[in-house]
């Protein structure tokens, strides 16, 4: 179904979207892929980071998700996390902060006893007509938020983990292809693709794997809450697939990802979920 045009204040609601959408993971069976681990979700409030917080509930993960200023949304996702009779920690601030990115892996190690699987998966965005109309303050913003947050983060963390722990990061197909309207969030998807490739190999010898999920369009509050209403309505509907990702559709490639009973000779590795699209090389 063709999504209707709308539009929100950043960063947007999931109560306010229409439709509302698919990422409480309704029917998922876990199978105790993740039993008694201990996980940081950035970004974890709403859409693919709630999907991917339930899931690891599911699987037996305790989580800690941190967002920036969503509570609702992430008292929900809370919510969800402990009915499946998990720990849930919420963690609000802005991770565009470098002293933020150090507070929330404390603040989970403290919650949670210790930390064994990140997933850094906050992002922002912002569309622009020209290049030249890219302003210092948003490129750098842009790069605080989805990739300098990244490497904050996972540095204060890595004291924490080793063997057998597991980072995954969230890129974009537009770090695969680019985007005309989207060129510093594009810039920092594709760092995030080549910081995945570097970062597993460095941390090979520590047994700490490192991989990444590159999606293509998903249903959630990013979209009707940065894009022209005119973006918005039709979105993903130019894939193969003819339409956008639910947030469900994602998050079991995180669980894979995280999970050494299904990935634990891979590393370095990038699902790129993209509907059908495929890139050349």
């Amino acid at each position: 179904m063709s999504k209707p045009g709308q539009q929100q204040q950043p960063p947007g609601q999931t109560e306010e979207m229409t439709p509302k959408p698919k990422d409480s993971m309704e029917g998922y069976q876990g199978s105790g892929l993740l039993k008694d681990r201990r996980a940081l979700i950035t970004g974890g409030d709403s859409g693919i980071g709630r999907a991917v917080a339930i899931a690891f509930a599911k699987e037996g993960a305790d989580v800690a998700i941190a967002y920036l200023e969503e509570h609702e949304d992430a008292e929900r996702t809370a919510e969800l996390v402990k009915a499946e009779d998990r720990q849930c920690v919420l963690l609000p601030g802005d991770l565009a902060d470098r002293d933020h990115c150090t507070a929330v892996v404390d603040d989970t190690v403290k919650a949670l006893g210790g930390l064994d699987l990140l997933v850094n998966n906050i992002a922002t965005q912002t569309p622009v007509e020209r290049p030249e109309d890219i302003s210092d303050e948003q490129w750098e913003h842009t790069f605080n938020v989805n990739m300098h947050s990244f490497h904050r983060v996972t540095r204060a963390a890595l004291p924490h983990m080793g063997e057998g722990d597991a980072i995954v990061n969230c890129a974009s197909v537009n770090g695969l292809r680019g985007n005309k309207t989207l060129i510093d969030y594009s810039a920092t998807k594709g760092a995030i693709i080549a910081w995945t490739y570097s970062m597993a190999q460095a941390l090979a010898p520590r047994g700490i794997r490192v991989n990444c999920v590159a999606p293509g369009p998903v249903w959630t509050p990013l979209i009707p809450s940065t894009l022209p209403e005119d973006h918005v309505e039709g979105f993903g509907d130019q894939v193969p697939l003819g339409r956008p990702a639910e947030p469900d559709e994602l998050a079991p490639s995180f669980v894979f990802l995280a999970a050494n009973r299904m990935s634990s000779f891979i590393t370095g590795e990038v699902i790129a979920a993209l509907g059908g699209e495929t890139m050349p090389g």
